[in-house]
């Protein structure tokens, strides 16, 4: 695509649709920053900087080592971001007719400067102390179209730099690793994410390296389906996008699945810019204009019934005072948590280890009843039979205990607040948990050939031979003779009976033993694996609980303030400020109509 082309279809957003829901986000502006609302005023700024931009951007997000910087130099055809764990800073490319590579630092005096550094060589600056972020321009067609790629590093170092770009982008690709399918940590992040950029893509990536992707796609689909996430998924492999740029193999590109993600942005994200934006901006809108009435009409209540005023302001003196109540009880129930994690991890364990245990007892009672080399492999297999639904049972445990947890923490808080999803900590398949445990060992003393049982009697009957020869032939007898012969078949045969009986005896003992190991070697993987699933939970607890005492706290503190200073504020004036209230509630239902309305 030539340079002129590119800047004639680098308008995606056109202004003139644009404009009326500007106006809106202006009008509604004056509203709150007249109610003394910075907070939503900042967010109402965001929203129109992302409306005045003509341009679509695409912000790519993810857990470190997710394969986001791969993803965003396959998209963009060049190295802006570096991989393979190298640490990084949030990255911004956007369309140019040569390459060209900005670093943002931090100067002394809190001031920024702007560094020029080598386009085709930019990732060693980009760790460079003091840079901010970095800033390319690159001549890709998909740029051209009017894009802006934004990496956002997964590092929580990079965390609030993350959530400005998520709230100033357009559309979210989230990249997630197709080893495995998504955990519910990951599915509570989409949800925030969701809030805040309603259009977003989860990218499965690196299918090259995982077989087994399509399965992780269908799980992650009915995952998000389950979530109420609506969200496209798409499997991608940069290093195969790059494999087939290099050799100019299309074959190969059309199975990296970055063409078609390309061609979805294209026909889903830039040929419906304008209604995604602005489907974006009414939903910020409705939220806001809510938040306004509620605010506003509490007001009003307090300002029509002056009698009312000390018992309104005494009503949410309690809701404050319940509010402080719950942040000093924060220490109660985060003990309660991080306590009943600690609890729960040690009973989970001591579960697993007691049901392993008693199968190592019982498997060695039975090898000690008959010989193990005869039917080893039908032992072995009945014994991981034994050992995936003893682990079963224990996740099974686990989640109900997991479940008896999550009511202890909620019983810390006011009824009325909602328990979180949790994540599964039950098993559907226990073989993947058990895949890398390796199976049980082979038995190395195995019966003894016919050729060695006959070498071992040959052994025991000599000795007999000789013994009763000797003795025989002191009375005129041969040394071989029928009474040396019977002696050397019968002491043939009970060394033949011990040697037999010995071999059981070392095939039992190490039976025993590789059972012992392979018990270890389940403690090991099924521990990794059940601690991970309880960290996972502690952490959706943790935050979804935090959140709450946030929330609560913020929304009486901001209500009690209100209702306190309407009497001290207006005073005799009171009839007038009804009226501007009445006006307000009138505007601002009236804004949210106009809204709604140009989302149809």
């Amino acid at each position: 695509m030539s340079a002129a082309a590119g800047l004639q279809t680098a308008t995606v957003k056109h202004p003139d649709v644009m404009a009326p829901v500007v106006a809106l986000v202006d009008e509604l502006r004056e509203l709150v920053r007249s109610g003394g609302r910075n907070d939503l005023d900042a967010r109402l700024g965001m929203v129109r900087a992302r409306l005045s931009d003509p341009r679509v951007r695409i912000v790519v997000v993810g857990e470190p080592q997710a394969g986001m910087s791969t993803l965003v130099n396959s998209m963009v055809g060049s190295p802006v971001s570096a991989t393979e764990g190298k640490p990084s800073v949030p990255v911004i490319v956007e369309y140019g007719q040569a390459p060209k590579a900005t670093l943002v630092k931090s100067a002394p005096g809190g001031r920024v400067e702007r560094v020029p550094v080598d386009p085709l060589n930019p990732l060693p600056a980009l760790t460079a102390l003091g840079v901010l972020r970095a800033e390319f321009a690159e001549p890709s067609g998909l740029l051209a179209d009017g894009l802006v790629v934004m990496d956002a590093p997964g590092s929580t170092a990079h965390e609030a730099a993350a959530w400005s770009m998520i709230a100033a982008a357009d559309v979210v690709l989230y990249a997630a690793d197709s080893a495995a399918e998504l955990t519910e940590a990951q599915l509570d992040y989409l949800r925030r994410v969701e809030q805040v950029c309603p259009s977003v893509v989860c990218v499965l990536t690196k299918i090259d390296r995982n077989p087994q992707w399509s399965l992780t796609q269908r799980r992650n689909r009915a995952l998000l389906d389950g979530a109420g996430l609506n969200f496209a998924v798409a499997p991608v492999s940069g290093l195969l996008h790059r494999e087939a740029a290099e050799r100019g193999d299309q074959q190969r590109d059309a199975e990296s699945g970055v063409p078609q993600l390309i061609d979805h942005l294209r026909e889903y994200v830039v040929a419906q810019a304008d209604s995604v934006a602005v489907a974006a901006a009414v939903r910020d809108i409705a939220l806001i204009t809510d938040q306004l009435t509620v605010t506003l009409r509490a007001e009003s209540d307090t300002l029509r019934d002056p009698r009312r005023r000390a018992e309104i302001t005494q009503r949410l003196a309690a809701a404050r005072t319940t509010a402080d109540q719950l942040r000093q009880r924060t220490a109660t129930w985060q003990v309660t948590l991080v306590d009943g994690s600690s609890e729960l991890s040690a009973d989970i364990e001591h579960d697993l280890r007691h049901r392993l245990r008693t199968l190592v007892r019982e498997a060695e009672a039975e090898i000690t009843r008959t010989d193990p080399a005869r039917k080893w492999s039908d032992f072995a297999s009945e014994l991981d039979a034994r050992i995936c639904e003893a682990v079963e049972e224990n996740f099974v445990m686990a989640h109900y205990r997991a479940v008896e947890l999550t009511e202890q923490v909620a019983s810390k808080f006011p009824p009325d607040n909602r328990t979180p999803p949790l994540p599964e900590l039950r098993l559907t398949n226990p073989g993947e948990v058990l895949e890398p445990v390796q199976p049980l060992e082979p038995l190395e003393s195995a019966k003894a050939g016919v050729g060695q049982q006959l070498l071992t009697a040959l052994r025991g009957s000599y000795g007999g031979i000789l013994m009763v020869g000797l003795a025989t032939s002191l009375l005129g007898m041969s040394l071989v003779n029928w009474y040396s012969a019977g002696a050397g078949v019968l002491l043939g045969v009970n060394a033949l009976w011990d040697d037999r009986k010995n071999r059981k005896h070392r095939r039992q003992a190490e039976a025993k033993v590789a059972v012992a190991r392979l018990a270890d070697d389940v403690i090991f993987q099924v521990g990794k694996e059940s601690r991970n699933r309880l960290r996972s939970l502690q952490r959706v607890l943790r935050d979804h609980y935090t959140e709450i005492a946030a929330e609560v706290g913020r929304t009486a503190d901001e209500a009690l303030r209100a209702a306190e200073e309407t009497g001290l504020r207006y005073g005799d004036h009171r009839e007038l400020r009804i009226t501007e209230i009445d006006e307000g509630l009138r505007t601002v239902a009236g804004i949210r109509a106009r809204a709604e309305h140009l989302a149809y």
